[in-house]
């Protein structure tokens, strides 16, 4: 499975002018997965994004989860994170799984993230969607659950 983590400030997903999900400070997750991936990874993909400590504790280290912060979590999936761009001018998307076992593991993933944690907010599988940003740090980090 495929990932791309962003601490925000906020951010929200919208879909034909209506905002499906919004959060305020946390963590926004791309999720993307790959052809032999199962439930297992993702459940090892929200152990870890619930246990990264990316958030800045009182001497303004990152020592912090988003767990510890009372922060959202915003998962979208995005299949073009398994993007190959080796050959030619337009990426491949071979990498990513089948739609229908990729909405079934993106499910997962939510359906996960939700028993965890209290505060989770999602796009809409395979749907065109806005998302809007306002990443804090900047903090971005590429995640690979094998």
């Amino acid at each position: 499975m495929i990932a791309l983590l962003q601490r925000v400030a906020c951010a929200r997903v919208e879909i034909e002018g209506r905002c499906v999900g919004a959060i305020g400070p946390g963590l926004l997750l791309f999720v993307c997965a790959e052809p032999d991936d199962t439930e297992t990874q993702a459940e090892r993909l929200i152990d870890r994004v619930l246990g990264l400590r990316v958030f800045a504790d009182d001497a303004g280290r990152m020592n912090l989860s988003v767990q510890q912060i009372g922060g959202g979590l915003l998962v979208v999936s995005q299949f073009t994170l398994a993007a190959d761009t080796a050959r030619g001018r337009r990426p491949s998307f071979d990498g990513a799984a089948p739609a229908g076992q990729g909405e079934r593991l993106y499910e997962a993933v939510l359906a996960c993230a939700r028993a965890r944690h209290p505060v989770v907010e999602s796009g809409r599988f395979g749907a065109h969607m806005q998302v809007h940003i306002v990443n804090d740090g900047p903090v971005t980090i590429p995640l690979t659950i094998r």
